[in-house]
């Protein structure tokens, strides 16, 4: 995962939307305090997520799964 700062993507968006093509992930910073702002994924990554309801602990947890994160049938 590569960073790059918010004038970094303005001047080279290009180049960037290629790398986000070719499966790269990057991370957007404040170009002032470099705080991380926002994360930019191969929309094929985006599409695969699936929504999850959490129950009782909607708005207080959250998870995550890798991408080569498999359950067969049977599991």
């Amino acid at each position: 995962m590569k960073t790059f700062t918010y004038t970094e993507i303005k001047n080279n968006v290009s180049e960037i939307i290629e790398m986000v093509k070719s499966g790269e992930e990057i991370v957007v910073s404040s170009t002032k305090s470099k705080e991380i702002i926002a994360v930019i994924i191969p929309y094929h990554r985006y599409e695969k997520r699936k929504e999850r309801i959490l129950g009782i602990l909607k708005g207080i947890a959250s998870y995550r799964e890798k991408d080569n994160f498999k359950l067969t049938d049977q599991e």
